[in-house]
């Protein structure tokens, strides 16, 4: 026997066939009004399961397609999957008698374009309202976030990346694009970050909008790894990809910070509004962080999520080292290098800076890094085991324990479940926040 189908209590909404989308999250964009904009790329596929994951976190999704985004994606799917009509036309009269683009655009809480295409990025930058969504975009007040994806060439062009600088200038947000292999055939930035990641995102944003909580404060953060010479061709490095220094630094800036990133050799495009410089050995990272404590402001706080090289070759050859010179058995001697994390707890001045070390271990995690904690004078260590799946160098989720320093050599333990960087970005902040020493004058 066929049941009926239910009628929906609205002429232009209809069922979901996901039923977990439906329920709020209790987070950022729990009972938030996203306007989703599609662009024509390839990676318009993306957005039915942004659309879903939108609901799932308690989010209402009115979606806006351009012309060409409808040759990837169909109207229906995104229509089934946000039970909202889809707005496809800017001078259509039943289009605009029933949601009309001033209503899209007055009544968002956030417009975010995924996948944002190099002609659109134009558009936007140039102000031009030439069809449905780039007029909304024009008209809307609400945050601007842009996912772009492109082909790599397309990417490095000046021409878009001038069109990047302008619309930061004017207070877009711009999430990736990834690394990585490109539908094109090639392999290089240009592919869109995947939905889980750029809902997340959203989430920071408007948390961040929300509560300035950083305004005012000078932080600083390391991440990446260190490279270490042996001659000029090789050299002693680790694995760190430099994702979660680069999300804890994205996070302090959307809340308020001003941010300084000290970058090692990494493959990461740099957060905007962030403050950047990169270093390539430990010793170049000492060079760079050290000195920051001399200054009549020191930081608010410093965070070191570089995993920086413990040892680097005591001699650094000139010229590429031949295999039939090293002889059968090569050995390289190592010397020390400065330990930064223990020259800053014992270099600062009183409560400045608030000191955050990292400690990736594959055993025995909680063990050292509590020795960490003590012996290196942090007030709080961030300690996770890259050995574990999903917590490793180079994912895009992290499984950490916060440890703070009490009074003697007590410490609070605060474990995390397994989240995107994203999200244990904001985690940790929002742990370090009553933490932070009183405002100086500068």
């Amino acid at each position: 026997m066929q049941v009926p189908p239910t009628k929906a209590s609205h002429a232009h909404e209809v069922e979901t066939p996901h039923d977990e989308v439906n329920r709020p999250s209790g987070g950022a964009l729990s009972g938030k009004r996203v306007v989703l904009g599609i662009s024509g790329g390839i990676a318009a596929y993306k957005a039915a399961e942004l659309t879903r994951l939108l609901r799932k976190a308690g989010a209402t999704v009115h979606v806006i397609m351009t012309q060409a985004a409808q040759a990837f994606i169909t109207p229906l799917t995104l229509q089934t999957l946000s039970g909202n009509v889809v707005a496809t036309e800017l001078l259509d009269l039943t289009q605009e008698s029933q949601i009309g683009h001033i209503q899209l655009a007055d009544s968002a809480d956030l417009l975010l374009i995924a996948p944002a295409t190099a002609d659109l990025l134009a558009r936007l930058s140039l102000g031009l309202a030439s069809d449905l969504l780039t007029t909304v975009a024009l008209a809307c007040q609400a945050k601007l976030v842009l996912c772009p994806a492109m082909n790599v060439n397309m990417w490095n062009k000046p021409q878009v990346q001038a069109h990047i600088a302008q619309l930061l200038s004017f207070g877009a947000h711009i999430i990736g694009p990834e690394q990585g292999e490109l539908a094109c055939g090639w392999v290089g930035s240009g592919r869109m970050v995947e939905p889980s990641a750029i809902v997340t995102a959203a989430e920071s944003i408007l948390a961040a909008e929300q509560k300035r909580d950083l305004a005012g404060r000078w932080v600083v953060v390391t991440a990446g790894p260190t490279y270490e010479a042996i001659d000029p061709v090789r050299f002693i490095g680790n694995r760190s990809s430099g994702k979660m220094g680069f999300a804890l630094a994205s996070d302090a800036v959307r809340r308020g910070a001003e941010v300084t990133l000290i970058a090692g050799p990494v493959a990461l495009d740099t957060p905007p509004g962030v403050h950047r410089k990169n270093v390539e050995s430990a010793r170049e990272m000492a060079q760079a962080v050290l000195p920051l404590l001399e200054r009549s402001r020191p930081p608010d706080c410093i965070v070191m999520a570089a995993a920086v090289a413990d040892h680097r070759p005591t001699e650094v050859a000139t010229r590429k080292r031949k295999k039939q010179d090293l002889g059968q058995s090569p050995q390289i001697a190592l010397t020390e290098n400065p330990d930064i994390l223990r020259s800053l707890g014992e270099a600062r001045r009183g409560p400045h800076p608030l000191l955050v070390g990292f400690a990736a271990e594959t055993h025995d995690v909680e063990a050292y890094a509590r020795r960490k904690l003590i012996e290196k004078g942090c007030d709080v260590i961030i300690a996770n085991n890259v050995a574990e799946d999903g917590s490793g160098f180079g994912t895009d989720t992290n499984r950490v324990t916060i440890l703070t320093r009490q009074s003697g050599d007590s410490v609070l333990r605060q474990e995390l479940p397994l989240l995107g960087k994203s999200a244990v970005a904001e985690k940790i902040w929002e742990h370090l926040l009553p933490l932070l020493p009183a405002p100086r004058d500068s």
